[in-house]
């Protein structure tokens, strides 16, 4: 599982990122991103830190950790700027909490994160035809959550993307151990969502190339 969606107490998880890369590492995990909540109060406190345990970790546990971000209810007016900082502070995984169906995201804020060309646009919730065109156009992934919620919209998500054929994910958004997704329950997650089994095999070949272009960054 290449897991690109993760959160830390470094935001409003439950663990240091030491233990959640080692829970992942027992979950089968290849590969995670730790993306904290983001705004303009706290880039430059939680990305170097996370910089800074991936580099001491590395490959220890036969998973790869890498730092990023999710810029989380912030102006979308500010999202391009933001994640042009995040970039140059280490970033290697930029995430915009997209507009779910949960909570009250600013409008525009998908809209924003796909001009801004970020890596994922999680949890993007009744997202139109044409900003899933955009996502296509602009290379940004489409997240299917695991997390309960931000799952309710996956169906929409999913139904979207294959009329356009823009590109999707399948991650965690993990705040606690329990939240983490092992390959199998994964697919049930995708199967849920109304993916296909060549869908779900084509978003972990997604996941793949953003972990790829992280690594060479």
């Amino acid at each position: 599982m290449v897991d690109l969606h993760t959160h830390t107490f470094f935001s409003d998880g439950e663990l240091v990122p030491s233990e959640l890369v080692r829970r992942a590492a027992h979950a089968g995990y290849r590969a995670i991103a730790i993306t904290d909540h983001g705004d303009s109060s706290n880039l430059g406190i939680i990305i170097p830190n996370i910089v800074k345990v991936c580099n001491d970790i590395g490959d220890e546990w036969g998973v790869t950790p890498v730092p990023g971000i999710e810029l989380t209810h912030v102006p979308p007016r500010l999202i391009p700027s933001l994640a042009d900082e995040a970039r140059k502070l280490g970033a290697r995984i930029v995430v915009v909490h997209g507009e779910t169906i949960t909570e009250p995201v600013c409008k525009g804020t998908n809209l924003a994160a796909l001009r801004a060309k970020v890596d994922i646009l999680s949890h993007p919730g009744l997202i139109t035809e044409e900003e899933v065109v955009l996502a296509r156009e602009n290379n940004v992934c489409l997240e299917i959550s695991g997390r309960k919620g931000h799952s309710f919209a996956n169906g929409h998500v999913v139904s979207m993307a294959r009329k356009v054929g823009a590109k999707l994910v399948i991650n965690s958004d993990a705040h606690s151990p329990g939240d983490l997704l092992p390959l199998d329950f994964a697919k049930k997650v995708a199967l849920g969502a109304g993916m296909t089994e060549a869908e779900f095999e084509a978003a972990r070949k997604h996941s793949q190339a953003l972990l790829d272009r992280a690594r060479a960054q």
